[in-house]
């Protein structure tokens, strides 16, 4: 049946400024494309797919349709780098044939390990910005995406990888696990989005592994039991020893007492692993909403039976003040909650163990809980809350109270500003003082010129007093815009950790702008470099999430910062909250 003639005509005005292009779907840039249905068949009849029951796995994801999509079969020679320590990625891997060796101590050389400087934008390419930029607005082409994690030149350009020479000699005096057949690794990192704790390197002449990408892993983990509860197991036997070893508390251990202090440890998790979205509901109810939905792990004036260290996520200190609370203190990874009490009880025995503050899950938080009984056992009593670590976020030892006469402590009104909102989270988050910023909107400006003619955040977010969080991209200690990603398109740079967002494989499912609780990733509808809407088939247009990059390219750093003529703003890192209480009192 022939079109009428005004909808043809239509037709043909819409056809004349579009261009039709193939919308992405979630399959549709498998792991290894060239996965064949025998080496199919081989997996299923491998460990622990073979035990899986298929049954459990619902139609639109099938166990065979991970196994085919998300999952390659990897083959290594002796000596070549499987995975490198502090890189970032997003694999988990399954040894099929041969060994590979897991290298715990003494690090590698970087240098051996094939580390190059990540490649920036010349002089040259970065004056040439000012006219070569696309004049069209989100000019994009699939041809020539972004760079996001470039390695090359630290790949041998002919084999395609990273031998380590005379391995033998290299790891004769490291301490080193081998991993046989059916055994799994790299999976804590890939889940965590946290970088990898040690290298692994194959030792055999041939080892054939099994590469998940995290997106599989996780589909799997959804529907088997059995695998969750290995992964679980796996966490216990090494990174919870490697956790507890490298703790000043447990360092004097030998190995014995480490693997007994691991058995009498316990794990706990508080929260939400996707704690975004609820965070994003409830902060629509405001303040006391948040709180009242915080998991209470120690409330202040409840018998201290141990402390509590923080493996991952965040909690906030609090205290009693007036009728209510007070936050002290934000801690994270690495941090250790409890312990001053013990150890006064330890050198005044008469003083009763009573917990001084109140610690709540912010989000997610991820801890260990160690008896006061395996302390007296195992601690080394001569240590101080001075002698721990730093941790990622606040500090390890007793908070301070928003009063302390330190020029430096945070003020009250701002711990409770940056708690509520979450802002420790990020590394790199756009502070701006309102007082000295003009908006002049350089920072914008220059922010555009270095991405495409793009800007890639608003110079709009929350306010205290007059400290203004942009809607940046903080480049956050747990991204949890990565979570949900179906195709990884938004992940961490192996060098820097930066989060970024690959747009080649972007399928503007809006996920990851759904997750970010800070508003700082945006779906654009994209164009081609000639200015053309890209469509679907169905004429329905094709978007893309966008967010600062913390230009990755640009050899100066961050241009918004670079370009704003007032110093009034600054890429700061909010998990040290008293960095940012120095630039706000600078001169």
């Amino acid at each position: 049946m022939p079109k009428p003639r005004n909808m043809a005509k239509s037709d043909n005005n819409l056809a004349s400024i579009t261009r039709q292009a193939a919308r992405p779907k979630r399959w549709d840039d498998p792991l290894d494309p060239a996965m064949s249905d025998a080496t199919l068949d081989m997996l299923m009849a491998t460990e622990p797919f073979a035990s899986m029951d298929e049954t459990a796995f619902p139609a639109s994801t099938p166990l065979r349709g991970i196994l085919r999509a998300d999952t390659a079969v990897r083959e290594y020679a002796a000596g070549e780098i499987v995975l490198r320590k502090d890189d970032y990625g997003t694999s988990a891997f399954l040894v099929l044939e041969g060994e590979v060796d897991v290298i715990l101590r003494p690090d590698i050389d970087p240098q051996l390990l094939g580390r190059a400087p990540r490649i920036k934008k010349s002089f040259i390419a970065r004056f040439a910005q000012l006219w070569n930029n696309n004049p069209e607005p989100e000019g994009w082409s699939k041809k020539s995406p972004r760079a996001s994690d470039n390695i090359k030149g630290s790949i041998n350009k002919k084999s395609g990888s990273i031998y380590l020479q005379d391995y033998p000699q290299i790891v004769s005096d490291a301490k080193t696990v081998a991993l046989k057949k059916g055994q799994l690794f790299g999976e804590i990192s890939a889940l965590s989005r946290m970088p990898r704790t040690a290298t692994v390197v194959a030792s055999t002449k041939q080892a054939r592994l099994l590469e998940f990408s995290w997106e599989g892993l996780r589909d799997i983990m959804r529907f088997d039991s059995a695998l969750k509860k290995q992964i679980d197991k796996i966490y216990r036997e090494n990174s919870l020893k490697t956790f507890l070893r490298h703790h000043p508390l447990f360092s004097h251990l030998d190995e014995s007492e480490q693997v007994q202090l691991c058995k009498e440890a316990q794990l706990e998790n508080y929260g939400e692993y996707n704690w975004s979205g609820s965070y994003i509901r409830l902060a629509k109810d405001g303040d006391q909403a948040i709180a009242a939905n915080e998991p209470v792990i120690v409330r202040e004036g409840e018998y201290s039976n141990g402390i509590y260290m923080i493996s991952a996520g965040f909690c906030r200190v609090s205290q009693k003040y007036g009728n209510g609370e007070r936050t002290l203190n934000y801690i994270g990874a690495g941090s250790a909650f409890g312990y001053e009490e013990i150890a006064t009880h330890w050198k005044n025995p008469e003083y009763e163990m009573q917990s001084l503050y109140t610690l709540r899950s912010l989000g997610y938080a991820y801890l260990i809980f160690i008896p006061t009984a395996s302390l007296e056992k195992y601690a080394n009593r001569g240590l101080s809350e001075t002698d721990f670590p730093s941790s990622p976020v606040g500090i390890s030892k007793s908070p301070v109270p928003p009063s302390d006469i330190n020029g430096d402590a945070p003020s009250a009104s701002l711990m409770e500003f940056m708690a509520e909102h979450r802002f420790f989270n990020g590394t790199k988050s756009m502070v701006i003082d309102m007082d000295r910023c003009t908006r002049c909107d350089d920072c914008v400006r220059a922010c555009a010129s270095t991405h495409d003619g793009n800007p890639r955040f608003l110079r709009h977010g929350p306010m205290i007093d007059n400290l203004m969080i942009a809607n940046a991209c903080m480049h956050c200690i747990d991204p949890v815009c990565m979570i949900g990603c179906p195709t990884g398109a938004i992940h961490r740079t192996s060098f820097g950790g930066e989060v970024v967002i690959n747009p080649a494989t972007c399928i503007g499912c809006g996920t990851c702008a759904a997750n970010c609780p800070y508003d700082s990733i945006r779906m654009v509808e994209v164009r081609s470099t000639e200015g053309e809407f890209l469509v679907d088939e169905e004429y329905q247009p094709i978007f893309k999430a966008t967010k600062c990059d913390l230009c990755v390219e640009q050899v100066s750093g961050p241009a918004c910062q670079n370009a704003c003529p007032h110093d009034a703003l600054s890429r700061t890192d909010l998990t040290q909250v008293t960095s940012l209480t120095q630039w706000l009192k600078r001169k």
